[in-house]
């Protein structure tokens, strides 16, 4: 037989099988200790659509470390119609002494006992100096819904809306109220993946799969049986979930092999159908073949990866490395997650992040996606490795001291019916709304109902999975604008009026969820880091969720001025991926543009074109951090400003109305990060990389992007100057072309004696060093620009400086 491997795991060849339905099924023994509720999904509206994928596999060694409820209305209440199945007929509950609990008092009173001791051990933690494995002690829980009142002290602003706010609070109190009388709470409904799916036990392979669209019969076929659908036929309980136990073989061996391809075949309305499980946790793509296959991957406890490193704790600001691993390579090529380990995190680490954000986990069969059209929701993608070999990165960045967070996609979901969610049991509505409502016409992707019971186990225990088995330091929620109105921000212009954020367009059911999954992150893992990318600047995205808020700890700042009318944590960023993809530039290609092919090198003459982008390349970048957040984000590469764009290898598009978007003959050439431009000595990429380390170490050393103290004293549009306090430190702009000033008077907060910290101009930056860099500057007394104090300075051209009070 025929077979592929990757990283050392060894799949035979796919085995032609029968589509006809079985006249005499074969069932095996059934485990039934187990029962499942789920909701029925009513519309069979179908449609089909399955993008065209092309894929690349890439495997290596692992890393060995040294070192939905019912409507309710009320009048004059706006509010969209939502629908969330009753959890008393539609959810699963399972028995089998993880019940729920009879009295929710109980449970809430329960719950209440652990928050306390979590906020006891709170205490203990900032008295005393607690080690990294103290953490893994403390005890753990999701605190109760609060009164949600708060916000209305933080944003009195926000009392105009008390409806619809105290409406949407409603809903998430009575989800919660739910989930805790028949889930046994959040902790328990989070870990939906230890009852769907493959759920191993000593005796053998238990498989559930939530699918009620599908009537008359399921089996689960794979290498195992040899895809014999007569084999091993599955039932269906009252609340739609089809079950199977797989008994261990004679010799005690488990009836699935680790590696083996594994796939559920439905008769559904749409006729019969071979799924990939939802759950699965591993899926490939053979050599040749555009489909997926589901892996069953549970490797034997001697070759599973261990974590030899404690999870670092959250820092006071996260400075953000944006990454794709794929593309992480020099070479034209896809990258592996060992290579990123090895290459990649050592070059993080030394720019001065402490956090890394990466693409594209989950796993999507259109590698041009950039990783959001996600159809496998549970596997990291095998184009870059195996499973264990994500956890080695992970493992590996954390001995570093960084954080790793992923770039977590719930906002939708790939249009694929073969390996995907769409028509997984047949429907149109299982897991998405039907129509129009659940198709993203830009994205051309599926929309989930976050109101059904099921959707909402489904991604809460996704986001706990990557939590609880890959070590991820938290999330960056990916189209969170597009979850939280109707109209998915599409030809939508926020101005900040806040009758644009608490109206019909809101989608409630998509707010709530987010509200619940933060709510489960922040108590089981209060270490962990929520990000939202949300571009029409929500109200109360950045308020706990018992304060009546969103919940998340930072937005991801985007098409908004830089400060809210209520302070909320952000991450900022000049540039991220968005910045580079084809039909667009980078800032220093936008600056700079074809001059960055032949005057880049040292031995050579510039040119006024690359004399002027490299300095404002740098004096962007700094301005950004200096006003813009608590937060930082900057996309691989551009930090020592990386040429051209991002292009995915593609062919020739074919439109439905004829006309062709021609490709790039499947290149990888423009799909990679050209780090040796950065790393050469004798190219001026070298300087606009060592300044953009030299911003991480200020902010490291520090800590002015969460300094309480931040004033702008000077903006003066004929000089073209800036000029800022953060912290302790005073930022100096000057964006003039050609005027350099002398004797220029700064004002300052605090007495005493200034250096220079960070100087744009340095040689080191590939500046002209117009600067003495040993220079002092002692501050005089008197009212300067509304500050007590003032020093004078020289300010080039083209620059900008940051003084810091010295310590001396």
């Amino acid at each position: 037989m025929a077979t592929f491997a990757i990283a050392g795991i060894r799949f035979p060849a796919l085995q032609a099988a029968s589509l006809l339905p079985s006249t005499a099924p074969y069932f095996r023994s059934v485990h039934h200790g187990e029962r499942s509720r789920a909701s029925l999904s009513s519309s069979r509206a179908v449609r089909r659509d399955s993008s065209p994928r092309w894929k690349l596999l890439a495997g290596n060694p692992s890393y060995d470390t040294e070192s939905a409820s019912t409507t309710l209305t009320s009048e004059n209440v706006p509010v969209p119609d939502v629908q969330v199945d009753d959890p008393s007929t539609s959810t699963t509950t399972i028995e089998d002494g993880e019940a729920a609990s009879d009295d929710l008092q109980a449970e809430q009173e329960s719950v209440t006992s652990e928050l306390t001791l979590l906020e006891e051990a709170d205490q203990e933690e900032d008295q005393a100096d607690e080690s990294d494995e103290s953490l893994e002690t403390k005890p753990r829980s999701v605190p109760p819904p609060g009164s949600g009142q708060r916000i209305y002290e933080i944003d009195p602003m926000l009392e105009g809306h008390r409806a619809h706010l105290d409406y949407r609070y409603s809903q998430y109190k009575k989800i919660r109220e739910q989930i805790d009388a028949y889930e046994g709470g959040l902790d328990a409904f989070s870990r939906g993946y230890e009852k769907f799916g493959f759920v191993r036990c000593e005796t053998g392979i238990t498989y559930r799969e939530w699918a009620p669209g599908a009537k008359v019969r399921a089996a689960l076929i794979g290498d195992f049986n040899n895809w014999n659908p007569n084999a091993d036929v599955m039932t269906k309980n009252e609340f739609g979930v089809w079950e199977i136990f797989l008994p261990n073989n004679a010799d005690g061996s488990p009836p699935i092999p680790h590696g083996s391809r594994v796939k559920i075949r439905m008769d559904t309305p749409s006729g019969m159908k071979d799924s990939i499980p939802a759950w699965i946790k591993f899926s490939v793509q053979a050599p040749g073949e555009i489909p997926y296959n589901g892996i069953y991957y549970d490797p034997p406890e001697e070759e599973k990866y261990v974590f030899q490193h404690p999870q670092p704790k959250r820092p006071r600001s996260v400075r953000i490395y944006e990454s794709h691993v794929g593309m992480s390579s020099p070479e034209p090529k896809i990258n592996t997650y060992a290579n990123f380990r090895d290459e990649v995190l050592p070059r993080i680490k030394k720019l001065g992040y402490n956090a890394v954000q990466i693409m594209a986990i989950q796993e999507h069969s259109y590698y041009a996606s950039f990783g959001y059209h996600v159809t496998n929701f549970f596997a990291p993608s095998s184009r870059f490795g195996t499973p264990d070999d994500l956890k080695s990165l992970i493992d590996r960045a954390h001995e570093l001291g960084i954080l790793v967070l992923m770039d977590i996609v719930h906002s939708h979901a790939s249009n694929n019916v073969l390996d995907g969610l769409n028509l997984f049991d047949g429907t149109d509505t299982h897991y998405f709304h039907g129509g129009s409502r659940g198709y993203h016409w830009m994205w051309d992707s599926r929309l989930f109902n976050y109101g059904n019971w099921e959707v909402m186990r489904y991604l809460i225990s996704n986001a706990r999975w990557w939590l609880d088995e890959y070590k991820f330091d938290g999330f960056r929620f990916d189209g969170v604008t597009s979850m939280m109105y109707t109209h998915h921000g599409l030809q939508v212009s926020f101005t900040g009026n806040y009758n644009e954020y608490f109206g019909f367009a809101t989608d409630v059911d998509a707010v709530v969820y987010l509200m619940l999954v933060n709510d489960l992150i922040h108590g089981l893992f209060p270490e962990a880091v929520t990000i939202g990318e949300d571009v029409s600047g929500m109200p109360t995205f950045c308020i706990p969720v018992q304060d009546g808020g969103v919940g998340f700890d930072y937005r991801l700042h985007m098409a908004h001025t830089y400060k809210q009318k209520v302070a909320e944590k952000c991450v900022v960023y000049a540039e991220s991926h968005d910045q580079a993809l084809v039909g667009d530039k980078t800032i220093a290609f936008w600056l700079m543009d074809k001059d960055m092919y032949d005057y880049m090198s040292l031995d050579r003459p510039s040119t006024p074109k690359i004399d002027r982008g490299i300095a404002l390349h740098k004096m962007i970048r700094l301005l950004t951090m200096g006003l813009g957040g608590e937060g930082y984000l900057n996309f691989m590469g551009n930090e020592f400003g990386h040429a051209e764009w991002i292009d995915f290898p593609r062919g020739d598009q074919h439109l439905p109305n004829g006309s062709v978007v021609p490709g790039n003959d499947y290149s990888y050439d423009k799909c990679r990060r050209r780090f040796d431009l950065g790393d050469a000595d004798y190219l001026r990429f070298r300087g606009m990389q060592e300044f953009d380390g030299g911003m991480q170490h200020l902010e490291e050393k520090y800590g002015f992007m969460t300094s309480e103290h931040q004033y702008i004293s000077r903006k003066d549009e004929g000089d073209k100057v800036i000029i800022f306090e953060r912290g302790d430190l005073v930022f100096v702009f000057n964006f003039h072309w050609s005027n350099s000033y002398f004797d220029y008077r700064v004002g300052c907060a605090k007495a005493g004696k200034y250096t220079i910290a960070l100087d744009s101009d340095a040689a080191l930056f590939g500046g002209f060093a117009r600067i003495d860099p040993d220079s002092e500057y002692f501050t005089s007394e008197g009212w300067y620009d509304g500050r007590p104090r003032s020093f004078s300075i020289y300010i080039p051209s083209r620059t900008c400086v940051v003084y810091a009070l010295s310590e001396d």
